[in-house]
């Protein structure tokens, strides 16, 4: 590597990245002011499809969705079941189905980003998930491994090995 381009490498810039590598922006948290009222029962959170996925304990309560993609429904998202919508809306009046999951409804519901009293709501929904409200959050149900498809032999396991009489040993995956 010559000496001009191993200087300019090593040359640290304003933004406190060494110039010649790709700066990794991380992404900003939509509605952060949610985790900061759900900070007295200790959230968690990871990604999920896009959006921020919110726990508490070992239920999802909520997802944060601010996307360029599909902006109606942005917002935050209510883990519910069917039987809690009509008592949900009537607490919060703006609450509707998410158009990207298809015309039929299902158990998450949205507080819109879009509605006059957003943020009023989504606190809302923070005091009723801190006071342990039933109606919001699920347990995630477990994964299930795919089962083999009829008709089909399974395949041996790529880590087996042959030994010198032919038989298989290796871990099953």
């Amino acid at each position: 590597m010559n000496r001009f381009l191993k200087s300019r490498l090593n040359k640290p810039n304003p933004t406190g990245a060494l110039e010649g590598f790709a700066i990794q922006r991380r992404r900003t948290i939509p509605y952060e002011f949610v985790l900061d009222a759900l900070s007295p029962i200790s959230p968690w959170s990871r990604p999920m499809f896009g959006c921020l996925a919110v726990y508490v304990g070992d239920k999802i309560v909520l997802a944060l969705r601010d996307k360029q993609e599909h902006p109606e429904d942005n917002g935050v998202w209510l883990a519910t079941t069917q039987e809690q919508h009509e008592s949900l809306h009537r607490e919060f009046p703006n609450m509707r189905s998410i158009g990207l999951l298809g015309k039929r409804a299902t158990g998450w519901q949205v507080l819109p980003a879009d509605s006059a009293d957003f943020e009023e709501a989504a606190l809302r929904a923070c005091e009723l998930i801190v006071a342990g409200d039933l109606r919001i959050g699920k347990v995630p149900g477990t994964r299930r491994a795919s089962s083999p498809r009829t008709g089909k032999p399974q395949k041996p396991s790529t880590r087996a090995k042959k030994t010198k009489s032919g038989v298989r040993m290796g871990s099953k995956r």
